[in-house]
């Protein structure tokens, strides 16, 4: 399991400062547009993903007492999507840190291939739906790269110019003299608006974005022993990207409807069942239900009201190794009849009175059992 602040370089101490310092030199560091290495692009997302923790004193308490598992629990999302499908290194620290003031963006070049955005999408499965898989159409609205301009944004037989504004580079540098000195800040081009590139004569179809908003169906197998907030991961389905970049992907969360009659904890089932006073106090063979259909379970001589009995394997299917399943765990129950005859009330009289004549260390169950007999 990673730890947040080993992945920063901080201490669990670290002020918010150090934090968000950490934060800026890791992030130079591993940016996909800086760092080639193949594994760059998985360590950035780990960096933002301790970083937008850390940085906020409500998840950071709950990471620093329950870990991950505490910021699950309490509904934050431990495995994504996060989204830093950011173009240029400039962007992160502008969406982070509201920006850089003069953070030189020379050396990034604005045209780089840039990952597409990580979508969610939110899906309500039925209670069996979770506990044995299924494969469901669904349909999302996602960007793709347009087909007419081949995502240059461009009418085709066109292409862009290079911005003569910041000569391509997408930010232009402003020189204020003050009392103290000059001060450099480098904002976006304002004539580009940071692409550094104009587009003479922009596709028709697209308007010159170079994506198109569209809508998709596709099947998506869910596992067997999904649960609330679990998360399927389907790559390349997310927002096409810009430059030539690679698609983000996409995010399935998992809703459970509730059951009538089942109750889930974990891979378990839990359900409650009625049985008749005689039926408690004799013993007797009933039928319930479980996900997996009707089931033989025996009641012993005498069951106390809430005892549990345990359906060994009969619950849900374990996620990833659905040959595995969790038991289903009946608690009994029972009330006495609303009504009943003469004969009936007898043998209660009968019960009672053998309940109150009853010698010690004789079994009460055989002594009830041989007057219903005789």
């Amino acid at each position: 399991m990673s730890n947040y602040y080993e992945i920063l370089g901080v201490s669990k101490d670290a002020t918010q400062a150090e934090i968000k310092s950490a934060f800026r030199k890791k992030a130079r560091e591993l940016h996909p547009d800086v760092n080639k290495t193949p594994d760059a692009e998985e360590k950035f997302k780990e960096l933002g993903k301790a970083y937008e923790t850390l940085s906020n004193e409500e998840k950071r308490s709950l990471y620093d007492r329950y870990g991950e598992e505490g910021l699950s629990n309490a509904g934050y999302s431990t495995e994504g999507p996060f989204d830093f499908g950011f173009g240029n290194i400039n962007d992160i620290f502008e969406s982070f840190f509201g920006g850089m003031g003069g953070f030189s963006s020379g050396a990034v070049d604005p045209n780089a291939p840039q990952r597409g955005h990580d979508l969610r999408l939110d899906i309500e499965l039925d209670f069996e739906e979770a506990a044995f898989g299924v494969e469901k159409e669904i349909k999302i609205d996602h960007l793709e790269m347009c087909k007419d301009c081949y995502g240059t944004g461009a009418e085709p037989g066109t292409k862009p110019s290079v911005c003569p504004e910041c000569n391509g580079k997408g930010r232009v540098a402003h020189i204020t003299r003050t009392i103290l000195g000059s001060i450099q800040q480098v904002t976006v081009c304002p004539k580009c608006g940071g692409t550094g590139q104009i587009i003479g004569s922009p596709c028709k179809k697209c308007k010159g974005e170079g994506r198109i908003e569209t809508e998709k169906t596709i099947k998506v197998k869910i596992p067997a022993g999904v649960d609330n907030n679990s998360k399927i991961r389907v790559a390349k389905e997310g927002d096409a990207g810009k430059n030539g970049g690679s698609s983000g992907d996409l995010y399935i969360v998992m809703y459970v409807k509730p059951h009538k009659e089942f109750r889930r904890d974990g891979f378990n089932v839990y359900s409650e069942k009625y049985i008749s006073v005689p039926q408690a106090v004799l013993g007797d063979t009933i039928v319930v239900n479980t996900i997996h259909g009707e089931k033989e379970i025996s009641i012993p001589a005498g069951i106390e009201y809430g005892k549990t009995l345990v359906l060994k394997n009969a619950g849900i299917p374990y996620l990833g190794h659905p040959e595995k399943r969790g038991d289903h765990v009946v608690m009994i129950k029972y009330k006495p009849p609303k009504s009943i005859n003469e004969e009936e009330k007898r043998l209660y009289r009968k019960l009672f009175e053998l309940s109150e004549n009853r010698k010690p260390n004789e079994k009460f169950i055989d002594k009830f059992k041989n007057a219903i007999h005789n």
